[in-house]
């Protein structure tokens, strides 16, 4: 059985981003190498949406390039399983610290709310 591939649109609306994401994560080696037809244009796969998914999802999180770059590695390349939870609890530990700077943020304006109404 042949896996079905998406042209950048179909990809791209199945994955919630735009157009110029697609490339911007091909550009920078965190998706891909994305597969072309015979003319040249994009066709992209299940395992590139996962891809696709797995960026975004880090990229919502707050994660920088340079992160993704480096995670992305980890994942394609012969690290240990240990490698790649201590890289995600290391970025963890990070949101989690982000999290707890934006509850303090919300109940200051909490407060200010509060205060002025």
């Amino acid at each position: 059985m042949t896996t079905p591939l998406l042209t950048p649109a179909a990809a791209a609306g199945r994955t919630g981003v735009s157009l110029d994401t697609l490339r911007y994560y091909e550009r920078e080696g965190l998706i891909g190498p994305i597969r072309r037809s015979p003319g040249g244009r994009r066709q992209y796969t299940e395992d590139d949406l996962f891809w696709i998914g797995l960026v975004t999802c880090f990229r919502d999180a707050g994660l920088g390039i340079a992160d993704l770059r480096e995670f992305v590695a980890i994942l394609r390349a012969e690290h240990s399983a240990e490698e790649r939870v201590t890289f995600l609890r290391e970025r963890r530990a990070t949101l989690e610290q982000r999290v707890a700077a934006l509850r303090r943020a919300l109940r200051v304006l909490d407060d200010k709310i509060a205060y002025y109404s």
